[in-house]
């Protein structure tokens, strides 16, 4: 699912001749577009989507709007780690990683 979510502009900065700010969702903080919206400000709310600020947002309803999110679990599934979404939801475990294949074990013959 893809939400437009909002979040508190954290930082911002000129990448490449675009204006991006990190913005906080409830705790989780990711770079974003200020393309559509280069006059926010530090501390200001935004509504995000696909990585682009689209709207200007009070404070009390954008901390509402997050609170209701983190109660549905909507901000887990937008930010948490996917693959233990998907493998949580398919009733399967999670591969382990160790960063390296291991070797079949040999067996007798």
């Amino acid at each position: 699912m893809c939400l437009a979510v909002p979040g508190r502009v954290e930082s911002i900065r000129e990448e490449d001749g675009t204006v991006m700010a990190d913005v906080s969702f409830g705790g989780v903080r990711k770079k974003v577009c200020l393309a559509y919206l280069p006059d926010i400000a530090i501390g200001e709310y935004v509504i995000v989507h696909v990585g682009f600020a689209i709207q200007r947002l009070d404070e009390q309803s954008a901390v509402d709007t997050i609170e209701q999110f983190r109660e549905l679990g909507i901000l887990d599934e937008e930010f948490g780690d996917g693959f233990a979404l998907a493998a949580e939801q398919s009733g399967r475990p999670l591969p382990q990683s160790g960063g390296t294949a291991q070797a079949p074990k040999e067996t007798s013959r």
